[in-house]
């Protein structure tokens, strides 16, 4: 695959302060990856290096084949950006706004297609003041593909959406990777990461502490699979249920967690204790390691 964007030893000081202290990593074409952090991890930092919107103070990058640092209006017609405020006018109407950026494209997209794409064919002709919070977080993802562009800068994109109109948003992005689009995908919903990204990095400190794929990062931690149940009371000590555990045990009050990395058998030991109790557990859940739990294990109190 060709790489979309390759950071080689990335820094950027202010005075004293290493905002960003020596990255380096790679981005394929049609690849989703994600950025995450802290604030002030220097995630803002980079993506706006990549964008070519700041200078960094020492390391090589390239951008769709060329540096964004001295790049001009050929390289930026090729980029998208999802900022998490777009400054837009609000007295301007929906298809306005749109009819306007695209003007500054050499390929821009059809303003009903964008509209319908973003699901505000109903609000076309609102001015941008009129609408939800959600709804103009939609225009703000319009503007960011009225170019057509090649790669995508995605900033908190679904910030305000209601449960519902993230996962649309999803699709949509899926849609556009399934396009050849290249998208860097700055979030503080690890779920997105999780459910979006085909590589992740995370930042702490501005340096990169983790990266790879969803899946490898959860497997790092190695945690293994979590069994947890509400307890009723019973007549019995635990030793039969607890003792023939592979994994590790815990408890407050009535819950109990089980920590495992032979959830097949625990859980089969489990069911059969309970069972042959006549007793329910309530709440019975089966879950494995989350990218959230990955994170916050990595970057610790800073998050």
């Amino acid at each position: 695959m060709t790489a979309a964007i390759e950071v080689r030893d990335l820094v950027k000081t202010y005075g004293d302060t290493r905002a960003v202290d020596g990255l380096s990593f790679s981005v394929e074409e049609g690849e989703v990856f994600a950025i995450l952090g802290p604030n002030g991890a220097g995630k803002s930092t980079t993506v706006e290096i990549l964008e070519g919107h700041r200078p960094r103070t020492g390391g090589d990058v390239t951008v769709l084949g060329v540096d964004p640092g001295s790049a001009g209006s050929g390289f930026r017609d090729r980029l998208g950006i999802v900022l998490q405020s777009a400054g837009i006018d609000r007295e301007l109407t929906v298809r306005e706004v749109l009819e306007y950026y695209r003007t500054a494209y050499s390929r821009p997209r059809d303003v009903n297609e964008l509209i319908e794409l973003v699901e505000l064919g109903e609000k076309a002709d609102d001015r941008v003041g009129t609408l939800s919070g959600g709804q103009q977080r939609r225009v703000d993802l319009a503007l960011g593909l009225v170019g057509d562009p090649d790669l995508i800068f995605l900033d908190e994109p679904t910030t305000g959406f209601d449960p519902a109109a993230r996962r649309r948003s999803w699709d949509l992005i899926r849609n556009l990777t399934s396009l050849g689009r290249t998208i860097v995908l700055t979030t503080h919903y690890l779920d997105e990461a999780e459910t979006l990204a085909d590589r992740v990095a995370v930042l702490a400190g501005g340096r990169i502490v983790a990266e790879g794929t969803p899946s490898a990062l959860r497997e790092s931690l190695g945690e293994g699979t979590r069994i947890s149940f509400e307890l009723p009371a019973v007549d019995e000590p635990l030793n039969a249920l607890l003792d023939p555990l592979r994994g590790t045990s815990r408890g407050r009050d009535r819950r109990i967690e089980i920590t495992t990395d032979a959830p097949t058998a625990d859980l089969a030991h489990i069911t059969a204790w309970a069972t042959s109790r006549g007793i329910e557990l309530a709440g019975l859940q089966v879950t494995s390691t989350e990218l959230e739990d990955v994170y916050l294990d990595l970057v610790g109190e800073d998050a």
